[in-house]
């Protein structure tokens, strides 16, 4: 059977872009996953790349989105801004 990962490694660029597509604020959606408005930032500016599988969910849940638009691809290093 297999395990749900310790965290997940996401895309914050591409957080970012489907946050902004959906009209959302930093802080909304923040609050809809459960996490700090500071947090999310660094995960969308890449200086934090892993989240918590619940928080992850949630997010997902939030942008109504998949694992193939939010998580980061091996090849891809995150951004630094």
């Amino acid at each position: 059977m297999a395990q749900t990962p310790t965290t997940f490694e996401v895309d914050g660029t591409a957080i970012c872009t489907k946050r902004m597509n959906a009209g959302m604020e930093v802080q909304q959606l923040a609050d809809q996953v459960g996490i700090t408005a500071n947090y999310l930032r660094k995960l969308e500016r890449g200086v934090r790349t892993r989240m918590r599988p619940g928080h992850y969910q949630a997010l997902r849940a939030a942008l109504d989105a998949n694992d193939t638009d939010l998580l980061r691809t091996p090849h891809s290093p995150p951004e630094r801004k």
